[in-house]
């Protein structure tokens, strides 16, 4: 994701988002974390009540965590939600 510009970013995804896919659908998110569980506690919130089903991966040396987050969504703009919710999280890194 473009720290510098984030608007930018989020207007080219709501395009590629409305030109790819019919909505409602479901929608994957990746995010890497340092492994610390309140951080992972804040990002599984954030999902809460969606049905959202989430797998998390330690790395290696277990310092980092992986959560994909497999999520059915209304549309474009739901999915921007979402990664600015997550955004607000420090030390999270959309991929």
């Amino acid at each position: 994701m473009n720290k510098e510009n984030p608007e930018e970013f989020y207007t080219r995804l709501r395009t590629q988002l409305e030109e790819s896919t019919q909505w409602p659908s479901l929608y994957l998110y990746k995010f890497i974390v340092l492994t610390d569980e309140d951080k992972i506690n804040q990002i599984h919130s954030i999902f809460n009540n969606l049905g959202a089903v989430i797998d998390s991966k330690l790395s290696k040396n277990g310092k980092y965590t992986s959560l994909s987050i497999q999520v059915n969504l209304e549309n474009p703009d739901a999915v921007i939600e979402k990664y600015i919710e997550v955004g607000v999280i420090e030390g999270v890194i959309s991929l």
